[in-house]
């Protein structure tokens, strides 16, 4: 049997202080060094000076949050592999932000994605993407994060979890609200290297203790080393509904979102904005190996009897293998990668929202808004933000589980940002009033599903409708009633281009691979290429059961 020692040893608290403390130093002195020329695309953009693997690293540790690491370990104990199309279905569409979409977002210089949307379409699109972005923001990419880290930090040291979640968001305002864009990518950059390197010390040492791929194969059933699952399959996560929900998701999250695509935003040139989503998308193959499978490692331990069988929720699977598996010193270096995923992804999702409302609703409500004026304002909106997703982080605990939570959130508000966007860089005739209509439709739709399945086990509800329908399915029926509602409506009012709006529009899909880009491997179309054959072969490789 595997020792414990639940204990927090002064070795770990004193790792985690320091980690503390120098992210906030770091932080904090990005923003002291642009002070005195505190400019609003220094602030919000770091002046557009970022590079590839900055970029790169930034994208990764803005999307992985605690929300990963706890809950992708909880379906992996539960589900095995299946979850991991989540992480492995986003190099998919990281590789459709690289070839389609950012070559869009640097030639029209836009500050934020509702500003494309603008010059694309007309200014109601503009200001319903803005709202929308910031409601996202703080309810998926900050609440979540929130309550997840609460949860694990609970699972670990006992700390209360609203404790946890107040002293967390303390922080990560304090040096997102002083540095800007600069010190998110800073500190991204540094705390994604802590991140997976925490990570992969609990994967290692799991494997080790249960014998290897080998072992681990003997001591769990063969379809949860699979990925792609059959209808009806325990998981609730069919082949299908897969290919048809992620991409609506997936393309929303990755290629229309604030907090993600700001990144890309702030590149140097269009050749990095090409390659460093890229490289995301190469980094974004390990989640499957470090998050998904440290909880599947954790249930052949226990059937191994390696592990004590009293994990009574699966929730603390991911802090049930750190307090019984590794040892002092590596479990600070863990707290502080769960950390670290947190206020990476807390800092980026409060600049893009400090962003969002800067530049598209207070300075059109005062056009001659000096920057140094904007940035005050975005600084004050980034701490009001912070306190409304502190208010909304207990609620989490209404979903079986966090991920899922997560992913019909999204489901809900995706479809039509998914539909407009598509359609206005692929189809000429898409129009603005038909983008709108579909903006506030779609979201109205999606309001009606989310509070369907809300209060779907509710009696009062059940006496007019049984509400069953898998979000990864909703997602889609949605964008299909959005992609129809567009269509329509473009056809009978057809889009009167402005010069601007038609330099916005693929004149077909290859005219994407004009750019020569850069020589030899890093190429993006190259790097293209070799990350869509890599995910091919892993998706082939893991959608064969082990014998």
């Amino acid at each position: 049997m595997l020792a414990a020692n639940l204990a927090m040893d002064p070795i770990d608290l004193t790792i985690i202080v320091v980690y503390l403390v120098g992210i906030v130093a770091i932080g904090c002195f990005a923003g002291f060094r642009q002070r005195r020329t505190a400019k609003g695309q220094d602030y919000f953009l770091a002046g557009r000076t970022l590079t590839w693997p900055v970029i790169g690293l930034a994208l990764f540790s803005t999307n992985i949050s605690t929300v990963h690491l706890v809950s992708l370990a909880e379906e992996g104990y539960k589900n095995g592999l299946a979850y991991g199309n989540f992480e492995w279905m986003a190099a998919f569409t990281l590789i459709i932000l690289a070839l389609f979409f950012a070559p869009f977002y640097l030639r029209s210089k836009v500050a934020t994605l509702p500003d494309f949307l603008e010059k694309r379409y007309n200014r109601p699109c503009r200001d319903w993407l803005a709202l929308l972005s910031i409601i996202s923001a703080v309810f998926i990419h900050i609440g979540f994060s929130l309550y997840a880290g609460a949860v694990v930090l609970e699972g670990m040291f006992g700390i209360n979890i609203m404790t946890s979640i107040i002293c967390v968001a303390v922080l990560t305002g304090l040096y997102t609200i002083i540095g800007g864009l600069l010190a998110v990518v800073l500190t991204e950059s540094i705390q994604t290297v802590v991140l997976v390197l925490g990570a992969v010390c609990i994967t290692v040492i799991g494997l080790h203790h249960v014998g290897g791929w080998s072992g681990l194969v003997a001591s769990v059933e063969p379809v949860k080393l699979t990925v792609l699952r059959p209808h009806g399959d325990a998981s609730g996560l069919p082949w299908y509904a897969v290919f048809l929900g992620y991409p609506v998701i997936g393309i929303w999250y990755w290629c229309a979102d604030q907090t993600i695509v700001q990144r890309v935003l702030g590149a140097k040139d269009a050749n990095h904005a090409r390659v460093g989503p890229l490289f995301a998308g190469f980094i974004k193959i390990l989640p499957v190996f470090i998050f998904v499978l440290p909880g599947l490692i954790c249930l052949g331990l226990i059937n191994q009897g390696k592990l004590p069988d009293t994990l009574e929720h699966s929730k603390h699977t991911y802090s049930f293998m750190i307090n019984h598996l590794l040892p002092v010193g590596l479990k600070g270096v863990v707290a502080a990668a769960l950390l670290a995923a947190l206020m990476s992804t807390v800092s980026g999702a409060l600049n893009s929202i400090a962003t969002l409302f800067s530049y598209d609703i207070y300075k059109r409500w005062r056009p001659q808004t000096s920057d140094r004026t904007l940035v005050i304002v975005g600084r004050i909106v980034t701490f009001v933000a912070m306190i409304a997703a502190i208010i909304w982080s207990p609620y989490i605990s209404h979903y079986e589980s966090i991920f899922q939570g997560i992913i019909a959130i999204i489901c809900y508000i995706s479809p039509p940002i998914t539909v407009v966007f598509v359609f206005g860089i692929f189809w000429r005739r898409a129009s603005g009033k038909a983008a709108f209509t579909t903006l506030w439709l779609g979201s109205a739709m999606g309001l009606v599903v989310f509070l369907l399945d809300w209060f779907k086990d509710k009696d009062w509800l059940k006496q007019y409708i049984e509400w069953n329908v898998p979000s990864m399915m909703a997602t889609f029926y949605l964008a299909v009633l959005c992609s129809a509602i567009l269509i329509i409506l473009s056809l009978l009012k057809p889009h009167k281009h402005t010069a601007e709006s038609e330099k916005l529009v693929w004149a077909n899909p290859m005219q994407a691979l004009h750019d020569k880009g850069w020589s030899g491997i890093g190429n993006y179309k190259f790097l293209s290429a070799l990350l869509f054959v890599t995910m091919v072969v892993l998706y082939v490789v893991f959608s064969i059961k082990p014998s």
